[in-house]
């Protein structure tokens, strides 16, 4: 109840958007491999945000 207006940080973000993009890609590998290999491409990205978050942490 108390974290109902809880705003995320910007590595919660990051850690949605990658979860979002891998399961873009996971259902457009059923149909189109290369757009699939694009949003992995990308999640590998938002990856690299992530770990940089991290490490200044």
């Amino acid at each position: 109840m108390f974290g109902l207006f809880k705003t995320k940080s910007p590595l919660e973000k990051l850690q949605a958007q990658h979860a979002q993009l891998l399961k873009e890609a996971f259902e457009l590998s059923k149909t189109n491999r290369k757009a699939s290999d694009l949003k992995t491409a990308e999640a590998d990205e938002v990856a690299k945000k992530i770990e940089a978050l991290q490490l200044k942490q």
